[in-house]
């Protein structure tokens, strides 16, 4: 399969190595200019766990095909569209014109009802997934990271098409295991405020890297995230049908907070799913928390733990609405 990764973001990156590892042919698309500042290889240090549950290290620099155009008469079977989700609508109104013949896979954070978050893209044409990934670059340019052994895919209603079922096959051959949400709609909606609540407690602190191996700080996360269960149900989330995804922050926190405190600082693949993300200026993580606030605002939904962390991501001159 041809695929195009959408940028050289950490999810880009990590999944355009694996599946190039697979027998793909990947490419990666970036802003015009970027090319020459990115260079022709990526720095590597990966825990990759698709094998060993413990995770096995790679440290490799990695030769990729940058390019800065993309006609519409390309011929790119799939296109992997992951963005911070304040991005997707600006990225989906470049694809459009542009997306050929390709199936654009959606592969990442969405708080929007997903059919208008994608905009004018043909439905027909896209597929809905999410990554068990992260990482950050360093300062040195290392791209730092983890690669979970299974990834999610979802469906808004119907089962998977031919397309959707070729984007999987891809993924399958990359040696991940597959995690279907039929809801997808409403998984990704309990993902997104569950990491609002984390990132709000790890804003607070500098960084979501603080948060690892600190019980207090976790417990409150854990807190803020449940303070958000509410607003989950607001919007129409049948929290029933996703009794794993809102668990943790359902059973008492003096035991699920001490167990998350020693996993971050003693087991390697769930500090690096901390500590990689270091970067105290990166914005994603602040509209995350912004949105999910103005949600439960104009709702109506009390949320104390994250009003209170709102001046660790408001918008500086910005004030409460």
């Amino acid at each position: 399969m041809k695929i195009l990764m959408f940028g050289r973001g950490v999810i880009a990156t990590i999944y355009g190595w694996a599946l190039e590892r697979a027998g793909h042919d990947v490419e990666f698309y970036v802003r015009p200019g970027r090319a020459a500042t990115y260079g022709e290889a990526i720095d590597l240090d990966l825990l990759d766990a698709r094998r060993r549950p413990w995770g096995e290290r790679v440290v490799e620099r990695w030769p990729v095909r940058l390019r800065e155009t993309l006609e519409p008469d390309h011929d790119f079977d799939l296109i992997v569209l992951s963005v911070s989700h304040h991005r997707l609508a600006e990225a989906a109104a470049f694809l459009t014109p542009r997306v050929g013949r390709a199936t654009v896979l959606v592969f990442g954070n969405v708080w929007t009802e997903p059919l208008t978050a994608i905009g004018d893209l043909p439905s027909e044409q896209v597929a809905w997934g999410f990554p068990q990934a992260g990482g950050g670059f360093g300062a040195d340019g290392v791209l730092r990271g983890t690669l979970l052994p299974s990834v999610v895919f979802g469906t808004l209603g119907p089962p998977p098409t031919d397309r959707e079922r070729a984007v999987r096959q891809a993924f399958r051959e990359a040696g991940l295991r597959l995690k279907e949400r039929p809801d997808f709609r409403g998984w990704l909606w309990v993902h997104f405020a569950s990491g609002a609540g984390l990132l709000s407690q790890g804003l607070r602190l500098g960084s979501l890297s603080k948060l690892a191996g600190t019980r207090g700080d976790l417990r409150e996360g854990l807190l803020a995230g449940r303070e958000l269960l509410p607003l989950l149900q607001a919007r129409g989330v049948d929290l029933r049908r996703h009794r794993g995804g809102v668990l943790l922050f359902r059973v008492p926190t003096w035991l699920t907070a001490p167990v998350l405190a020693w996993l971050t600082a003693h087991v390697a693949l769930a500090r690096v799913s901390f500590t990689a993300h270091s970067d105290p200026d990166a914005e994603e993580p602040r509209e995350v928390c912004r949105d999910t606030l103005a949600e439960a605002r104009r709702l109506g939904i009390s949320v104390p733990r994250l009003e209170a962390a709102e001046p660790h991501f408001a918008r500086e001159g910005a004030g409460r609405v």
